[in-house]
């Protein structure tokens, strides 16, 4: 299996699966996925994304993000939902050097946390539910998507090692990112080195802050967005699997960037061997 899956225009499209659980069981491989923008999706990319049988797409973008952007094309395989969780827009690509990427997400996403409650309680209520594979993405799939990517592995038991790391993924992307922010956006400066990318130290404080300030993150899904013990175990069975042998979890990709060939090491994997495709 392959996590990160490669297309023409979205340049931030992983599959979910691979992680272990803290009870040694192992997340679905093909059930769940995270992405840039959708919006983006034409032709052959669009042909490729149907191939992967997803049944519904979560949109966590703003609607006037949508409105200025698109969404996903339309078909009759896919149900489309957007939930908007953030709700106090700011810019990144405005901000100055001076500001830390650790300290300054952080806070945002534990704005969005508390913002978005009523939209991430849904969302996990949906990905529970849903028998088929599920995508959810905002703009650039770092975000957004890495808050609720975060919540659902903590809720599956996976360890915050796996979780910074999986957050972490997004560097490869960082280029073309930027690359599409400026195609968007002529005559305009960057002025945060830290435009697009994905530090550890954001999603290391974002858990701390939310363990601090409710327990632990299972105490904070349960108490604010209902995801209770029936919802948690709607997501264990839907999206978990017993680990065939003990394995290490995957591990980031080679350093070839995102245009080049997918190589994240798979659990069990002998560093240096080939990932095998599906």
């Amino acid at each position: 299996m392959t996590r990160h899956i490669t297309f023409e225009r979205l340049h931030n499209f992983r599959d979910l699966g691979g992680y272990r659980s803290s009870d040694g069981q192992t997340v679905r491989w093909g059930r769940l996925f995270r992405s840039d923008s959708l919006g983006k999706l034409r032709g052959e990319d669009f042909r490729r994304f149907l191939a992967l049988d997803v049944a519904t797409v979560i949109d966590l973008r703003y609607p006037w993000e949508i409105e200025a952007r698109g969404r996903v094309p339309e078909h009759p395989s896919l149900t489309y939902r957007n939930l908007s969780i953030e709700h106090r827009p700011y810019d990144q690509a405005a901000l100055g050097p001076e500001v830390a990427a650790g300290r300054y997400l952080a806070d945002r996403y534990l704005e969005v946390a508390h913002d978005g409650v009523r939209e991430l309680g849904r969302a996990l209520a949906v990905i529970a539910a849903e028998d088929g594979p599920v995508v959810f993405h905002c703009a650039s799939g770092k975000d957004r998507t890495g808050l609720l990517a975060a919540l659902v592995l903590s809720l599956l038991g996976v360890d915050e090692a796996d979780i910074v790391e999986d957050f972490t993924l997004t560097e490869r992307a960082t280029g073309r990112l930027v690359a599409d922010w400026r195609a968007d956006h002529p005559g305009r400066e960057l002025t945060w080195p830290d435009y697009g990318r994905a530090p550890a130290e954001v999603m290391r404080l974002f858990l701390a802050d939310l363990t601090e300030r409710h327990g632990s993150v299972r105490r904070y899904a349960a108490d604010l967005l209902g995801a209770d013990d029936a919802v948690v175990a709607a997501l264990r069975r839907r999206l978990l699997e017993p680990a065939e042998h003990p394995a290490e979890p995957a591990r980031p990709a080679d350093p070839a960037g995102p245009t080049g060939p997918a190589s994240t090491r798979l659990p069990g994997q002998t560093p240096g061997a080939p990932t095998p495709t599906p």
